[in-house]
């Protein structure tokens, strides 16, 4: 039996390396004579099949008004001198067009109001898949400025104090006041625990207790009579972000009186 599976295996064996994979390790092989032996090679395409295989998607998996879009991984925040090429990225299926959207547009709703519901909608659908847009990814999908995006989403989130789950208030970046703004009201103002605010706002804990610290400091030295130019020296912060907890401690005691 032994004999007839060996003689099986020779005959047919060579077929598996009639593979992908193997066309890959051939060619690293070939291209990269100095990175490694068998195992390496084989280890290197192994690893660009799972690349591959999670970048792409059946036709038949999609459904008529999605698409399939690279979005920059939750779990990889930027870095000072980090380029895109270094940033992590999961495929996401979203949603492009509902029927949802056509019956907004057939009853005339303003469009400012249906570039909300889409542009959020794409921001949580990626959220829920690891993956978070940009006002630039928005933008290039839905066919407007990036600034008008920024514009559109920074004044509900002012308004209705509900974050969006984009890079911007996911990844903490850029000097905005809205996400400082609702995590403070969230916890001075509804007395909402460092956790529950986490979940509402789609930061991670860290970054809501730093927000939280950041601002019971400049509250300190507001009650302790400091100019701001003085706090922002005394707590090695910008006069701008000093700036942004002032107006929050204004807000909040405006709502106390």
């Amino acid at each position: 039996m032994k004999r007839r599976r060996d003689k099986l295996e020779t005959i047919f064996g060579p077929a598996k390396d009639r593979s992908l994979p193997a066309a890959l390790a051939y060619r690293i092989a070939v291209s990269f004579p100095h990175i490694g032996g068998e195992r390496v090679v084989k280890l290197c395409a192994r690893m660009i099949m799972e690349v591959v295989e999670d970048h792409l998607r059946p036709k038949d998996h999609l459904r008529p008004g999605q698409v399939l879009y690279n979005a920059v991984s939750i779990d990889d925040p930027p870095a000072r001198g980090k380029t895109m090429a270094e940033t992590e990225q999961v495929t996401v299926t979203l949603d492009l067009i509902t029927s949802e959207d056509i019956d907004r547009r057939i009853a005339g709703e303003p469009s400012r109001e249906r570039f909300f519901c889409r542009a959020s909608r794409l921001c949580k659908q990626a959220y829920k898949q690891g993956g978070v847009m940009s006002n630039t990814d928005l933008a290039l999908l839905l066919g407007y400025s990036p600034s008008y995006v920024g514009q559109v989403l920074a004044q509900h989130e002012r308004e209705s104090e509900e974050l969006i789950p984009r890079r911007a208030n996911v990844h903490d970046m850029g000097s905005g006041q809205t996400h400082k703004r609702v995590i403070c009201l969230l916890r001075h103002r509804d007395g909402k625990s460092a956790a529950q605010i986490a979940r509402q706002t789609y930061h991670s804990h860290g970054a809501v207790d730093k927000y939280l610290s950041d601002f019971r400091r400049v509250r300190f030295c507001l009650e302790e009579g400091m100019k701001r130019s003085h706090i922002a020296h005394a707590l090695d912060m910008s006069k701008p972000l000093v700036e942004q907890y002032v107006r929050i401690n204004e807000e909040l005691e405006d709502a106390r009186s």
